[in-house]
């Protein structure tokens, strides 16, 4: 089949767009970065309209570099950042509020509520614990706080959202308003045996059917692009996923036993289970990753708030880097990190403590610590965080798992990629194409319009860039795990020992 095949990765920094030609060779990509809004602490928004505008922005990008016309595109797939939700108006499309992002903690004590009264039920359901994390409690704060809202919805005059729902709806001038199962998952209000909403939990969350979109495949016509966006064309939008899931696909590995970890703006640990699910017990979400043909796919995840988000910390907040990339020679230019931990709780913890009160910290200062200490010791803690849910995993999962793969922009750093695969115990495989996520859109895309046969077949055409084998001895693994340990549990609860 000629033609070419275009993928988009919705981040929470920057949206980026590939595009593949018909032998899987990426032959272009384009970036838009978008602005991060922190309206009162612990508070964490984006523009919608500006995440659209780099939507398309980005997509107008990868074509020109690639030099061929909107027109030769045969599908387009897209992937978004999962919990990150907002509400807009049904006819202007004119948003109510700014989008809530999955880091914010505004919604951190009713989640709380709903866990000591409803927690055994919705985990029940839905694989995982309320949490201000989910898209649920953020869509009633919208309809809580904004004048009117509620009574707007009761008029049907209002849709709601995760960014998958919204950029579709607004790519296809209104005409499609659906969500995909894997991105349902993400509200804490669907049901994981049938992939449906659950009744009861949206009335706990008194949120209304009407205002949220239908539950469907990650394998289907999504419709048509406008024609005014690009030159005429109506591009088909075929695929619909979470970033992780989709990176996933990407990685060439959606196979039961699967392992693969993306480091981003926060890092995201994912086992595939299969067609089965495992519910539980600690502190992991039981997702559906994607649903094809009817049938769900299954992954047992761990979930990481701040990884990549703690370096541009480091280069925006305290001015120690210039770029992302110096973080590599500066924590190789001292030994280890001076004894000192870093817990990187700016939007509390979460796997396996779930702890939204939690704030972060340097702890083990002395007088001879450095700034390259502290850049190792923050580098140190997004392995630490890691391997907490990779070994949550391991008390959950008993078949084999021979190695990790890992994907995002960290994965450039070979010191934390060594440091990774030394603390997991297990080899750390790096792909040559570390955008997967937006590769597996463009995957899942093809696969809906027939040029794959199978998601499988992506992994005949991704290549493995590096194999980090683990060096370190158990004996300090653990001590490095248990001194993490001690860190952690002086930063929890940070915020309720303060009231």
């Amino acid at each position: 089949m000629g033609g070419y095949y275009l993928g988009i990765d919705q981040g929470t920094t920057l949206t980026t767009a590939l595009i593949m030609d018909e032998d899987w060779k990426i032959i272009a990509r384009g970036s838009r970065e978008h602005r991060q809004i922190y309206p009162r602490p612990g508070w964490v928004e984006h523009d919608p309209v500006e995440i659209y505008e780099c939507f398309v922005g980005a997509i107008r990008t990868a074509i020109a570099e690639a030099g061929i016309r909107a027109s030769d595109i045969l599908c387009m797939g897209l992937d978004h950042q999962g919990e990150t939700c907002l509400i807009w108006d049904k006819k202007t499309g004119e948003p109510l509020y700014n989008a809530i992002v999955w880091q914010d903690r505004r919604t951190a004590d009713f989640a709380q509520e709903l866990k000591e009264k409803h927690g055994d039920y919705i985990h029940r359901i839905t694989g995982v614990l309320p949490d201000s994390y989910y898209t649920g409690t953020k869509i009633r704060w919208i309809l809580d706080h904004v004048e009117g809202a509620r009574q707007r919805a009761a008029r049907g005059e209002l849709l709601a959202g995760t960014l998958n729902t919204w950029l579709i709806w607004n790519l296809t001038g209104g005409e499609t308003f659906l969500t995909d199962a894997g991105s349902a998952g993400r509200w804490m209000m669907m049901d994981l045996a049938t992939t449906e909403w659950d009744r009861k939990i949206m009335d706990l969350l008194e949120i209304p059917e009407n205002i949220i979109a239908p539950i469907t495949d990650c394998n289907r016509s999504f419709g048509r692009t406008k024609p005014e966006l690009f030159d005429g064309a109506r591009i088909p939008i075929a695929g619909c996923l979470t970033d992780s899931q989709a990176g996933l696909i990407g990685g060439g590995g959606c196979s039961a036993g699967t392992l693969k970890n993306s480091y981003g703006t926060g890092s995201f640990m994912g086992l595939v289970t299969g067609d089965k699910y495992i519910l539980s017990e600690q502190g992991l979400m039981t997702v559906c990753a994607f649903r094809t043909g009817g049938r769900p796919t299954y992954v047992l995840s761990g979930a990481v708030y701040i990884a990549g988000a703690a370096i541009q910390w480091l280069r925006d907040g305290l001015g120690f880097i210039q770029s992302p990339g110096d973080t590599e020679a500066m924590a190789a230019s001292v030994a280890d990190s001076g004894g000192v931990y870093f817990v990187p709780a700016f939007a509390g913890l979460a796997t396996p403590y779930w702890d939204q009160y939690a704030r972060g910290g340097f702890l083990g200062l002395t007088g001879g610590v450095t700034k390259e200490h502290m850049v190792r010791a923050v580098l140190e803690s997004v392995a630490y965080q890691t391997t907490d849910c990779y070994r949550a995993v391991r008390a959950e999962y008993d078949g084999r798992i021979p190695a990790m793969r890992a994907d995002g922009g960290m994965v450039d750093n070979g010191l934390l990629m060594q440091l990774q695969a030394d603390m997991l115990g297990i080899p750390v495989v790096v792909p040559a194409e570390k955008e997967t996520a937006a590769f597996g859109s463009a995957c899942m895309a093809a696969y809906t319009i027939g040029a794959l046969s199978s998601l499988e077949d992506v992994k005949t055409f991704t290549k493995m860039k590096k194999e980090y084998e683990p060096r370190m001895s158990v004996d300090e693994r653990e001590t490095r795990m248990n001194m993490y340990h001690r860190a952690v549990d002086r930063c929890r609860e940070w915020i309720a020992c303060q009231e």
